[in-house]
């Protein structure tokens, strides 16, 4: 096995695991570790059940099945142990006990699987998109006293269930590792020739194919390509609020769906972002209170066009209630027709200029990486902006970048839209 996996399987341990990108043999690794497990039992007099789930398994073609023949047959001393099947797997029956390996789905067989009498081992493989609900369900069904819990995956969210519950565990009986294409002494040839291959053709892709990290970025998302040379170039860093310089607040107004807001100063040509906030189902004072407890007490709010609307009970405008709490306001006004790719044309020209917080940014820049277009894969056709839960940081930084790519300074207006003075700048 590569050398990294050796101390996850040393000791004694509940949990076992690898996590990474392509091309590691975590998987194969795995799959012959549970038949040298079956085989030990199976010596030792055992009878019980090697438990082999995926979240998602609607027939033995979307199991492991395959995975673990190969690698029996792949190792000479294994392969006279077992009795391997078209549909099935199990220990030889000159061994002295039984053990039997058994598929599941973890999505639809989850109750079922809590019948099952003495298992031995269950491994997860694309451990993923596991649910936390699932998790809990199937944790409890190891109820031999040796009996453990392997899980092998390649990340995507750090939001997922399987990264919190193994990867943030500081539990001394979790045997984790990272293992990517690198720590695999037999990487092969045509693997190799993909990977360079991704590397040349899909850099937005591939550091998470490739080097297990988080998927970034969508394929196809309108900021992809300038979110991965930001990440390249060092403009995802760590900031720090300048005193010298003026605040701006950059606002997507939500009434029944999210209000996002990124702040930003501008520095000669930068614009240094410095954090992102966003809420669903808050007042108006909440929104507030956030910049005030965050130091930006003193920042322009700069709005969209609905920000000029009036409330249907208070005919008060939202700018109006922004103002009377002591925050200077502009509202840009309406772009017109195709404002929503007037404000990615506007994203993707000033993205160069562009420095990020990377931590107090990170929700949002999950977004933008997200951001993409609606299609009609049918016909072959684009239907603008795809209005989801990543629009609203999308529209709040095209609002930026649209203020930002203008030539005159920021200002504030009063109800006759008469101009009374400069309220920061960009």
């Amino acid at each position: 096995m590569p050398d990294k996996l050796v101390p996850v399987f040393e000791g004694e341990a509940d949990v076992r695991g690898a996590y990474g990108g392509r091309g590691s043999a975590k998987t194969r690794t795995f799959a012959k570790m549970t038949a040298v497990r079956a085989y030990v039992w199976a010596m030792a007099g055992r009878d019980g059940i090697v438990l082999c789930g995926r979240q998602f398994m609607n027939s033995l073609a979307d199991s492991s099945l395959e995975e673990i023949k190969a690698a029996i047959r792949e190792t000479d001393w294994l392969l006279p142990h077992f009795d391997i099947g078209e549909k099935y797997i199990r220990t030889a029956d000159h061994l002295p006990g039984r053990v039997d390996y058994s598929f599941s789905g973890l999505d639809r067989n989850i109750d079922s699987i809590k019948s099952k009498s003495r298992i031995l081992l269950g491994w997860v493989d694309e451990a993923e998109p596991v649910t936390e609900e699932a998790w809990t369900k199937l944790i409890p069904t190891l109820r031999e006293e040796d009996s453990e819990l392997w899980v092998t995956w390649n990340p995507e969210s750090e939001r997922s269930a399987t990264h919190k519950r193994f990867r943030l565990s500081d539990d001394p009986r979790f045997k984790i590792a990272e293992l990517n294409w690198r720590d695999n002494p037999w990487f092969p040839d045509i693997l190799e020739r993909q990977r360079v291959r991704d590397q040349r053709e899909r850099p937005d892709q591939y550091d998470h194919i490739w080097e297990g990290g988080f998927i970034s970025v969508l394929e196809g998302a309108y900021y992809a390509s300038a979110l991965t040379l930001a990440r390249h170039q060092g403009r995802l860093t760590d900031l720090a609020l300048d005193p010298l310089l003026s605040i701006n607040s950059y606002w997507d107004i939500g009434v029944r769906d999210a209000t996002s807001i990124w702040i930003a100063q501008t520095r000669g040509e930068q614009i240094r972002v410095l954090d992102y906030y966003e809420a669903v189902g808050q007042p108006l004072g909440a929104h507030l209170e956030w910049l005030r407890s965050k130091g930006y007490g003193n920042a322009l709010c700069v709005l969209p066009h609905d920000g000029a609307k009036a409330d249907a009970y208070s005919a008060v405008r939202f700018e109006d209630h922004i103002r009377q709490a002591g925050f200077a306001v502009h509202t840009v006004p309406n772009q017109g027709k195709g404002a929503a790719m007037k404000r990615v044309e506007a994203g993707r020209r000033m993205f160069p200029r562009i420095y990020f917080d990377a931590e107090r940014c990170k929700g949002g820049l999950d977004a933008l990486g997200w951001y993409h277009e609606k299609r009609d894969d049918a016909r072959g056709i684009g239907l603008g902006p795809d209005h989801d839960w990543a629009s609203h940081a999308a529209d709040s930084f095209g609002l930026m970048c649209v203020v930002h790519q203008s030539s005159g300074q920021l200002r504030e207006y009063d109800d006759d839209d008469d101009e009374i003075g400069p309220s920061g700048g960009y």
